[in-house]
C-alpha cells in the first residue's frame, strides 16, 4: 500500500511533484515491480489528480479514501486497515502480508522490500520496520533544551556520558518499507506489533517533507 493523500502542507501536492523527472511517487511505484512477490500494489489516496497518477505508473486505485482518514492527523494503522479491506473485497481474498511504502521515502531498491519480508516470515515477527541508525550527535542522551531561560540536557542522564562509546545505538523509522502480518493491523490493531522486527538500511536515503528535501533527494538521486 503507497498512502498519498493530497493535503501536504509544507509542499502543496507534493506526493506528485516532480523528482528526477517523475512524479515522487513514480519512484515508488517502479520499485514495487521489481518485487515478484508483491501479488498486488494499491495507491491509498483521496485526491483524483494523485489517483490518475499512480494509476499511470501502475499502482491500482480502488476508491477514494474517506474524509475522516485524510487529514494530516490520521495514523497509519486506520488508512492500511482501509486499503486492505478494499483489497480484499475487490480481490475476495485474505492478504497474509501487508506492505507499507511511504513515497516521501523514494531512494530504495527491491533488496530493501525483499528483505523486511523474508525477515517477518523467517523469524515470525508480526511487523517489520526498516530503520536508520541516529547519528550520535543527535542521540537524545546529547540533546539539550533551553527550559525558563536556562540551557541543560534534556535527559540527566546525558550528565554520565563523557565518551561516544558509552551512548546505546538507537535507531529511527525512514519510511523505506514496513511489512504486517494481516493479523498484527487486523486483530492486533496496531503497526508495532508485540514482536516487532528491524531491517537496519545502510545507503543514503531521502526523507521529504520540504522543498529543501526535494532539493536534496534530486542530488542524492543523481549520484546513484
Amino acid at each position: 500500500m503507497v498512502p498519498a493523500r493530497g493535503g501536504s502542507k509544507g509542499v502543496p501536492l507534493k506526493n506528485i511533484k516532480l523528482l528526477a523527472g517523475k512524479p515522487l511517487l513514480a519512484h515508488t511505484a517502479h520499485v514495487v515491480h521489481q518485487v515478484p512477490r508483491i501479488d498486488r500494489a494499491v495507491v491509498s489516496t483521496d485526491h483524483a489528480e494523485i489517483a490518475r497518477i499512480a494509476t499511470e505508473n501502475g499502482l491500482t486505485y480502488l476508491g477514494p479514501r474517506p474524509e475522516e482518514l485524510s487529514g494530516d492527523r490520521i495514523g497509519d494503522l486506520p488508512v492500511l486497515q482501509h486499503a486492505l479491506q478494499q483489497a480484499e473485497t475487490a480481490d475476495g481474498c485474505r492478504y497474509d502480508i501487508i506492505l507499507m511504502l511511504q513515497p516521501t521515502s523514494p531512494v530504495r531498491v527491491p533488496e530493501d522490500i525483499d528483505v523486511c519480508i523474508d525477515k517477518l516470515v523467517a523469524d515470525g515477527h508480526d511487523a517489520v520496520w526498516t530503520v536508520s541508525a541516529i547519528d550520535l550527535k543527535f542521540h537524545p542522551l546529547k540533546v539539550l533544551r533551553i527550559h525558563d531561560g536556562k540551557l541543560d540536557l534534556w535527559d540527566d542522564r546525558g550528565h554520565q556520558i563523557i565518551a561516544r562509546q558509552q551512548l546505546e545505538p538507537l535507531y529511527y523509522r525512514n519510511g523505506i518499507c514496513y511489512a504486517f502480518t494481516r493479523k498484527c493491523l487486523m486483530e492486533t490493531r496496531t503497526i508495532y506489533g508485540k514482536n516487532a522486527g528491524a531491517c537496519i538500511i545502510s545507503h543514503p536515503f531521502a526523507n521529504i517533507d520540504n522543498e529543501t528535501d526535494f532539493e536534496t533527494a534530486e542530488k542524492l538521486m543523481s549520484s546513484c
